[in-house]
């Protein structure tokens, strides 16, 4: 009689702890669809390849699309993290250009975005806007030697200008520029058919200072990696050869190890993609081959890397049901599925996840939705991730004044460059600026609010 009271206890227990842990993830991991594009007239519309978000000072994130708006040219649009959507500018497909890739938040509180057509001589342009909407173009293509059709917003690098690629340039295949925030251009490199003939993604500009990127394709192959410094060397690391992947659609990111991390969007053991890591000198080690059921296939996207330290991607097509996937990656190659789209909750991801600083990841999806038109999703997924604070820029001199993006900033007590105290301006809730102190050395962020110690979600490096 004992033994089985205690085998119903026993029982008892177990099944009491399989809900706790049941609920616990659930808890930890909620799918969100935000806004339904295309709900309200003049709604921004995703296109292939045309997003990336960039969170402003005041919280929201910022992006443009290639399809929507008042000409149908594409928008620039911000979103609250609670989904509330506003439309920012209407590119009319003249003189300020069409079909926009996303922005980059700069330094002064700007975004700056490219758009591959438009302009006054039709190969595009780079243009600045304020965080209304108020644009400005900075410059137009000629489609010579400073190229033309650019295919992704350039990145601003540590030196205060901005650096990006086109898709074109005076040997026909694309260039890499570097242009100031006035609008002065200048062409760092011309690639020719055999260092890359398609140019999506943008650059980023690592640890070391050095710019790197991708290339889908290049004559007889399947992409390749390259490293550019800011003078315009540039060094090819890896060329791919459909064993380790091909077309590498997506941005590099660079990990807290050093190492960069992407995905290429065919190739592999399935011919659907990998996720693949890379050393700075051109070491490749494919980290997963996407198989193109379960997992999904054809990540367009490239790779985030959370506050845990674990990267976030999405594959555009496959998974449970056809509509493609949200998975996790460990730096170690484990991988799993975190959520399969089914329509409704939109389809065909291809833009690049970002965390936001209350640690909410956040997306969008190509098409699906329950809007009449189908045209696609905005969405978070929360995975219980902590808030932290975000820097611009990442690294800098002592006494340099550095901007920080965060959230409960009102009646913050003390700013800390790895453990060393700093002077600080608190602007609003979600932004202040701080001095980089004399002391100082290579380390993380700490903001003290009257609620929390935020954490910054990188190092910040001390420019010698």
């Amino acid at each position: 009689m004992t033994q089985n009271r205690t085998c119903d206890l026993f029982s008892v227990l177990m099944f009491l702890m399989i809900v706790y842990v049941a609920t616990t993830i659930a808890q930890a991991q909620t799918f969100s669809v935000l806004y339904n594009f295309g709900t309200n007239s003049g709604d921004p519309i995703p296109s292939q390849f045309s997003q990336f978000l960039a969170q402003g000072r005041n919280g929201d994130l910022y992006s443009a699309t290639g399809l929507g708006g008042t000409f149908a040219n594409g928008t620039t649009y911000k979103v609250t993290p609670a989904g509330t959507l506003t439309a920012l500018h209407n590119f009319d497909g003249q003189e300020d250009g069409d079909t926009p890739y996303g922005l980059t938040m700069g330094t002064d509180g700007n975004f700056y975005g490219t758009t591959p057509g438009g302009g006054t001589s039709k190969y595009g342009t780079v243009f600045k806007m304020t965080a209304s909407g108020t644009l400005n173009e900075l410059y137009n293509f000629a489609g010579s030697t400073d190229g033309g059709h650019p295919a992704a917003p350039p990145i601003q690098g540590t030196d205060g200008n901005f650096y990006g690629m086109t898709s074109y340039g005076a040997l026909g295949y694309g260039t890499v520029y570097k242009i100031t925030p006035t609008g002065r251009l200048t062409t760092l490199y011309q690639f020719d058919s055999y260092q890359g003939l398609v140019v999506f993604p943008p650059l980023i500009q690592a640890s070391d200072g050095n710019l790197y990127g991708t290339t889908s394709g290049y004559y007889g192959g399947n992409g390749s990696v390259f490293k550019i410094t800011i003078a315009g060397k540039f060094t090819v690391l890896y060329y791919f050869d459909g064993t380790h992947g091909a077309q590498p659609d997506a941005p590099l990111v660079q990990g807290s190890d050093g190492k960069f991390y992407g995905t290429t969007s065919g190739g592999g053991a399935y011919g659907q993609g990998t996720v693949y890591q890379i050393t700075p000198s051109g070491s490749l080690t494919v980290l997963h081959n996407i198989n193109g059921t379960t997992d999904g296939g054809s990540p367009w996207a490239g790779l985030l890397q959370a506050t845990d330290g674990d990267f976030y991607g999405v594959n555009t097509v496959a998974g449970a049901t056809n509509n493609g996937t949200i998975f996790k990656i460990t730096p170690t190659g484990n991988f799993s599925v975190l959520h399969n789209f089914d329509g409704t909750t939109g389809s065909e991801p291809s833009v690049t996840l970002f965390q936001h600083t209350n640690g909410i990841l956040y997306g969008v999806a190509d098409i699906g939705g329950n809007a009449a038109c189908g045209c696609g999703v905005f969405y978070s997924l929360n995975l219980g991730l902590k808030p932290f604070v975000s820097l611009l820029p990442i690294s800098a001199r002592v006494g340099k004044t550095i901007e920080i993006l965060g959230q409960g900033f009102k009646g913050t007590t003390a700013v800390s460059f790895n453990g060393t105290p700093s002077t600080f301006k608190v602007v609003s809730s979600t932004y202040l600026t701080a001095v980089v102190p004399k002391g100082a050395t290579t380390g993380f962020v700490t903001v003290t609010t009257p609620k929390s110690k935020l954490k910054s979600n990188q190092k910040f490096r001390i420019i010698s």
